[in-house]
């Protein structure tokens, strides 16, 4: 496996510091950018979807529990798949107690929502002792709508903002007849009685929940994929996550 180079505690000093004022400069970018987020003009949701959970049908502006925000994961889990997919699975997995806490203190909710039947969802969260709210949209054109249930037959193809041409222009083409689920996270603002879609990420903009992968950037070993810069640090026998299309 190749390590980092060995140097000295001053040659290892000068070298943090000249990336210190790199990871300032993407943390003000960052800054600016989530302003811009802020700015970012909303819709009002005027479908009336409606969902399944522990207390029976509900509809979107239930999802909130009385919030006026809600942060809401897209959960990959088809209707015919024996299990909810690994990576969603985990990415609400590392949304835990204190996360959620921490949300509805600054009034915002989080919610995951899929397309398997709610009494799926139910033995799944219970077998794994999972907490957050998880909601069934079965029936609903809400994954078809929020484009991360894909099927040519039932909307134009769409994803990541992408239409059937900027897919295969961007090399992607085989999603433009694809069948099926993608990740996404969409955000939500509720006013008075009304509720608005306010952000989408979809690819690899939902690693936002993947706080794991955040903290392994930090590390000399990184994410340990084959993908990453500088080659040869992922152990041989590691077993990737399944990625994201960008």
């Amino acid at each position: 496996m190749a390590l980092p180079q060995v140097v000295s505690r001053d040659e290892w000093l000068a070298a943090r510091r000249a990336l210190l004022l790199r990871e300032k400069e993407l943390t003000r970018a960052r800054d600016v950018l989530a302003a811009d987020r802020r700015r970012l003009p909303m819709v009002r949701v005027e479908e009336d979807y409606r969902f399944t959970g522990p207390d029976g049908e509900v509809g979107l502006r239930d999802l909130f529990a009385g919030r006026r925000q809600l942060v809401l994961q897209h959960f990959m889990y088809d209707p015919a798949w024996d299990e909810p997919c690994r990576s969603c699975s985990a990415m609400a997995a590392e949304t835990g107690e204190g996360v959620r806490e921490h949300l509805g203190r600054r009034d915002t909710a989080f919610a995951a929502v899929s397309r398997a039947p709610y009494p799926r969802l139910q033995e799944v969260r219970e077998a794994r002792g999972w907490t957050f709210a998880w909601y069934s949209s079965y029936g609903s054109t809400f994954n078809y709508d929020f484009h991360v249930t894909l099927d040519p037959a039932v909307v134009p193809p769409s994803y990541n903002f992408r239409d059937a041409e900027e897919l295969t222009a961007a090399g992607q083409a085989w999603l433009t007849d694809y069948v099926g689920e993608q990740p996404g996270i969409s955000t939500f603002l509720r006013d008075g009685d009304e509720v608005f879609h306010t952000w989408s990420a979809y690819g690899r903009g939902v690693e936002e929940m993947m706080h794991g992968y955040h903290l392994l950037d930090l590390t000399a070993l990184g994410r340990q994929e084959d993908w990453e810069e500088p080659k040869g640090r992922a152990p041989v026998a590691h077993a990737a996550d399944p990625g994201f299309t960008t």
